[in-house]
């Protein structure tokens, strides 16, 4: 374990909180309610003014990979945003959801994430580093960069070429399949892209469910995602599969309170309960 100690990078820190919630426009094809007899309730999350522990520190490549990854979405979607930086970046997330099944929005995702990636490098990557020490060395790499290598350079690549858009990251262990632990877990701190689109869905659809496929299919990973609702954190768990649909809890989960979406369904059905994000 001591060699693996010296793979970690230097500490980085964190985004500065936003005080605000990005609001998204008025749109009148939105459904117009959704009910259940369960009595759930959206979900609260916690007061988006709480301070962060650590601020981030604004890093030279941080707008070369939003733009990256912008482009990339708008030529999925077909459609900008007039808005620049993460606010139009949110903006587009949310029309890649428009006129979608929350299957086809997934699908649309894996290939915004293939797209940023030459197809002879993940082919390389899945065959000849996944399979060094079953796995164990790509998926605790991946946990603190999160791009580059699969399983071992993927938790350290992720750590490195993310924090711009999903905040503050550490590198921390999970416990495998096979029952030993190691370094290949990546902790999100509160989530900067859940917190700004304050969707269930899109949470789901553009980010968690595209994401462990992504890994899985086309770089030999396996990745679990556990986001975190009430206070916006994230546990990534490379090397750990993610279960069954029908077992999964996050698909299961209510529309949070401060979704735009669900507060229109709210103000035209004010009867009904909300149970479960109906683009989750």
């Amino acid at each position: 374990m001591k060699a693996v100690a010296l793979l970690r990078p230097p500490y980085i820190p964190s985004f500065p909180s936003r005080p605000h919630f990005y609001c998204l426009p008025k749109r009148t094809n939105l459904p117009a309610s959704c009910s259940s007899h369960r009595t759930e309730s959206p979900v609260k999350a916690e007061d988006s003014t709480i301070p962060r522990s650590e601020e981030y520190r604004y890093q030279f490549y941080d707008d070369w990979f939003l733009d990256l990854f912008r482009n990339k979405m708008v030529k999925e979607v077909g459609w900008d945003s007039e808005k620049a930086g993460y606010d139009g970046l949110i903006e587009v997330a949310s029309r890649l959801m428009l006129r979608r099944t929350p299957s086809d929005t997934t699908d649309a995702a894996v290939r915004i994430l293939r797209s940023l990636f030459p197809p002879f490098l993940l082919h390389l990557y899945k065959s000849l580093v996944s399979p060094i020490g079953g796995g164990k060395l790509a998926a605790m790499m991946v946990g603190e960069l999160g791009v580059t290598f699969h399983f071992c350079f993927s938790s350290r690549v992720t750590v490195i070429t993310c924090q711009w858009l999903m905040g503050i990251c550490k590198v921390n262990s999970v416990d495998l399949p096979d029952g030993s632990s190691w370094e290949s877990g990546v902790f999100v701190e509160r989530c900067k892209y859940l917190e700004e689109s304050k969707c269930v869905g899109i949470c789901v659809n553009t980010c968690k469910l595209p994401t462990q496929t992504f890994f899985k299919d086309y770089m030999g990973i396996p990745l679990l995602m556990e986001p975190n609702f009430n206070d916006y954190s994230c546990q990534f768990k490379f090397g750990v599969l993610p279960p069954l649909p029908e077992d999964d809890g996050t698909l299961k989960e209510p529309c949070l309170e401060v979704c735009p979406i669900a507060s229109k369904r709210r103000g035209a059905a004010s009867d009904m309960v909300i149970m479960r994000c109906p683009k989750a």
